[in-house]
Parts: structure tokens; sequence; C-alpha cells
């Protein structure tokens, strides 16, 4: 009798097990090959019990028989992990199968491509990066030491450029040249160099707001939270003391990520105490070109950067982006290239991004723009998952 009772409760057991097992199907509705797009899987998509646990799965290429990077993120901080990441390839209008499975994948990376982290040693900065880019911005000591009139601090909530020429991590390793007098980020010696000037102006990406028509924007974040690195995926949020634009008190925090192949990072901006922010791209001394897209939802600033170029771009869902104003002042630093972007129940998501010509394939202003129109198709017409039954 307790045979018969142990090899039921194993067949049993082998049969929960074998249920959890999920095949889903992924289908490109586009006319152009896929890849660098991030699959999110939940639970509830894959049609798990809520006792499973998704960093116990593994995806695997059912054609190629081979299995895929992934990454699970706990989004909310609660100890349980919300999503499954991966990224497939997929042809122009086709489908493909892939398998959710218990297991482990034995070369999975141990590399966190896909990076960021506080950064105390260099007063107070947050950096992220991926295999193509890397940006910072600026925290509540570097801002008090401006205003303390503290020599090598920085008052800004623009967001700086990185640029690399690799595709491994580098924030800590130019940290550390910077921290230990090996060396400097400003000099280029075969990996990229920060030469990037952000200053008061959004630089790629940070926000303001209009109000009759004068921009006014926050200070620098003065809170953080890193909710995930790793293979596929940075995530974080950056919050920011309350501010004024004429008038009208100003809340906002950030959740800012960046996944692997991606030139463009995604922004999730709450805001309250305005109607839509406007999304700026600095455009320095004002010797590049200006290109605005409002149809495919695209800003982009084509500029000559020392003895190269480089493209800087935003990118927003469709519609959402309703106007842009190529902001052009005498003001130090405060020239910028606006995209306006409506708020939906008090959130903005849009990207902002560059690519540099000695460190991307993009070697033109057409071919960035290109790169721009391709990424704004794909974010409006995401890969469809479907889960056999």
């Amino acid at each position: 009798m307790k045979k018969n009772l142990l090899l039921t409760a194993i067949l049993a057991s082998n049969f929960a097990l074998y249920s959890q097992n999920k095949t889903i199907t992924i289908t490109n509705t586009l006319a152009t090959d896929r890849e660098f797009e991030t699959v999110e899987l939940t639970k509830k998509i894959l049609g798990l019990p809520a006792t499973a646990k998704l960093e116990n799965y593994i995806v695997k290429d059912i054609v190629a028989n081979s299995l895929l990077e992934t990454q699970t993120v706990d989004n909310d901080g609660d100890g349980t992990m919300d999503v499954l990441l991966f990224q497939p390839k997929i042809k122009a209008k086709s489908k493909q199968n892939f398998e959710v499975l218990v297991g482990t994948n034995p070369s999975a990376s141990q590399i966190a491509n896909c990076y960021s982290r506080f950064v105390p040693e260099r007063t107070d900065d947050y950096a992220w990066e991926n295999n193509k880019v890397a940006f910072r911005t600026y925290g509540p000591v570097a801002q008090k030491m401006v205003e303390d009139k503290v020599p090598g601090g920085t008052l800004t909530s623009g967001i700086d450029a990185w640029l690399k020429r690799v595709d491994y991590p580098i924030i800590n390793k130019w940290y550390d040249k910077m921290t230990t007098g090996k060396g400097t980020y400003h000099k280029d010696t075969g990996e990229g160099l920060d030469n990037f000037q952000v200053g008061d102006s959004r630089g790629i990406g940070g926000i303001a707001v209009n109000v009759d028509g004068k921009y006014y924007f926050s200070k620098n974040f003065i809170s953080w939270k890193t909710i995930t690195t790793g293979p596929i995926r940075t995530s974080f949020i950056l919050t920011y003391a309350d501010w004024d634009a004429k008038g009208n008190k100003i809340t906002e925090s950030k959740l800012i990520s960046l996944d692997f192949g991606s030139y463009l990072s995604r922004y999730e901006t709450t805001i309250t105490g305005s109607k839509n922010i406007a999304v700026g791209i600095t455009l320095h001394d004002k010797k590049g070109t200006t290109s605005t897209n409002l149809k495919n939802g695209w800003l982009s600033y084509w500029e000559p950067i020392d003895d190269s170029e480089i493209g800087m771009g935003l990118v927003a869902p469709k519609n959402t982006m309703t106007s842009f104003d190529n902001h052009v002042t005498n003001e130090k630093e405060l020239s910028n290239l606006y995209g306006n972007i409506s708020l939906k129940n008090g959130k903005a998501i849009y990207y902002t991004g560059f690519g540099w010509k000695k460190g991307s394939p993009f070697q033109t202003k057409q071919e960035w723009e290109t790169y721009l129109t391709s990424f704004a198709e794909k974010i409006n017409n995401p890969l469809v998952v479907k889960v056999k039954k």
C-alpha cells in the first residue's frame, strides 16, 4: 500500500512539473527581421500557479534546439520574481515556437552586460549602460557642492552620455581610473570617453515643463533605487524634490530601463502638476542638424563632436508626442530640441539615446534616422506572444 502511495505521489509530482512546461508562439507582424527586443513573460501569461518560481524556468528555441539567455526581475521589490525576460530572433512576417520549461541553462551569461549603480565615489552619480551605450546623471551631494560654491559639483537634471565603443561593461573600470588616479575617462584610450557636455541643458532626455513659453525643470535627483541588472536589462528609479513651474508644484520620478542591444533608454516618468512634459535633447553650440518626424514619433539631432559625429534621438509611442519646439536661445546651454509628450494617468513613456559614429554602425545622419524610424515602428507593433493551450 505504501509503495502504491509513493508511486502515485511521484506520478502526480511529475505530472505537475510537466504541466508547467509551456509552448509559446511569437509572431512578428512587420516586414523586417526582429532582434534585440525583450519579451516579458509573467506567471499569469504562462498560466502558472502562484507558487511557481519564474527563476526556475528557462526558454528553449524549439527549431534550433538551443537555450536562450533569460533574466528574471522582481519589479515591485516584494521578493518574488514578476517577469521572465528573453530576446528572440524572429524573421519578417513570421512566427516561431519556443518552450518555457523548468530547468537551468549551463551556458547562461555570468556578466551583467546591462548594468547600473549609484556611484558615491564620484560624488553621487547614478550611471547605467548596456553593450552599446552608457549614461549618467547627478545626485544631491553634487548639487549642494554647487550651491555651497564647493569646486567639483554638478547641478543639473540633464542626462549625460558616455561614448563607449566596446561591447563589455566600462562603468566600473572608468570610475576606478578616475578615483585612483590611474587615468581619466575624458581621454579615449580605445574604449571611448566622456566628452559630452551637459551643463544646464537637458542632455539626452532630461525633461522640462513649459509654462507661458518658458521652460522650467528640476534639480538633481534626491533618491535612487536599483531594481535589476543582468544580461538583458537594467532598471532603476530616480526621484526628485518637488519643483516649481511658475506657481505649479511639480512632482517627478522616473523608472528608467536599458535593454541589451538598444541604443535608447526607456523612461516611464510620473508627473503631477502638469498635463504634459517636454523631453529635451541638447543643441550644444547649434552646429548640428535637427530632424523631426511627428508621424513616426521621433526627433533627432546630428552634430559634430570633437573629431567625430553623434546622433541623438527621442522616440515616443504613437500619438503621444503632440508637437516639438526647436528652442534656440542665446542663454548658455539652454538651447534644446524639445518633444512635447502628453501624460496618460500621470505618466509619460518615451525613449532617448544616441549613436556615436566611432562606437556604432551609424555613420551618417540618414542611417541614424532610419534606426529611429525602425525603433518607433517596433514599439508600436510589439511582438505578439500567445501560449499554446
